[in-house]
């Protein structure tokens, strides 16, 4: 999808491509191997497409969410004994609201951010700190 995006982008004269990867791909997930690994490489191929759009004006960079309240993480959000390890770890006490994210993704869409590329940017309410 980034590549075909990046190649619009170029005919265009640039753009931005927004991964969304998890503070996972960082610090792998007890018993969540496979999903880390996979966030490692949207990582790494941000960090790669960065460099490689860069020339054509094109920015990429990288959300990496902690533990956000989604359909997807229920599994870990309703079974009260991993929730309780989980928040244990997390400084701000509490699993993220999906709107949460918004900020940040606003920031690395936006002009605010034009000199922004390559990075990856960790909203965990501390868990990573």
């Amino acid at each position: 999808m980034s590549t075909a995006a990046g190649k619009m982008m170029r005919e265009q004269g640039g753009g931005v491509i927004l991964n969304t990867a998890s503070v996972n791909g960082l610090v792998a997930g007890d018993k969540q191997g496979i999903y880390s690994i996979t966030k490692a490489a949207v990582i790494s191929m941000t960090k790669a497409f960065a460099k490689e759009c860069g020339p054509l004006n094109i920015r990429v960079n990288a959300l990496l969410p902690g533990l956000t309240d989604t359909k997807f993480a229920s599994a870990l959000t309703t079974n009260d004994k991993v929730l309780k390890m989980a928040l244990h770890a997390i400084p701000l006490g509490r699993v993220a609201n999906p709107d949460e994210m918004a900020g940040t993704v606003l920031y690395l869409v936006s002009d605010a951010s034009s000199y922004t590329t390559g990075a990856t940017i960790v909203v965990d309410g501390g868990m990573l700190a």
